[in-house]
């Protein structure tokens, strides 16, 4: 599995990163903003991205809706420190394929929602 992390957080970032190798995942990238993501999308094409719903000034949500419209994105994770309800709404509206609270993330967490698909 070939993962995007999207998180404006380089902490996480790095954590993210380092958990998801040892579990098997190889994590081909990382960003921290929109812009960046998108880029990394096509030019690294990921099987799965993560993106967290709050990046810092920019909206995970709004994210995701932009590279749905734009074309064929890789399937999407939602990602966050909030917990699911608190943003059950919207996440059923978007075009992710889930939600995986940062507590809770892992490879069999990340398989699980693709499984699904």
């Amino acid at each position: 599995m070939r993962c995007l992390i999207v998180d404006d957080s380089r902490r996480f970032l790095e954590a993210a990163r380092g958990l998801l190798l040892r579990e098997g995942v190889n994590v081909v990238g990382t960003a921290s903003s929109a812009t960046e993501a998108a880029a990394l999308i096509k030019e690294l094409r990921p099987d799965v991205v993560l993106v967290d719903i709050d990046l810092g000034g920019e909206s995970g949500f709004e994210l995701i809706a932009q590279l749905r419209s734009a074309g064929s994105p890789p399937p999407m994770i939602l990602i966050s420190t909030h917990a699911e309800q608190d943003y059950a709404d919207l996440i059923a509206e978007s075009p992710a394929i889930g939600f995986v609270p940062k507590t809770g993330l892992s490879a069999a967490a990340i398989q699980t929602l693709l499984d699904r698909v």
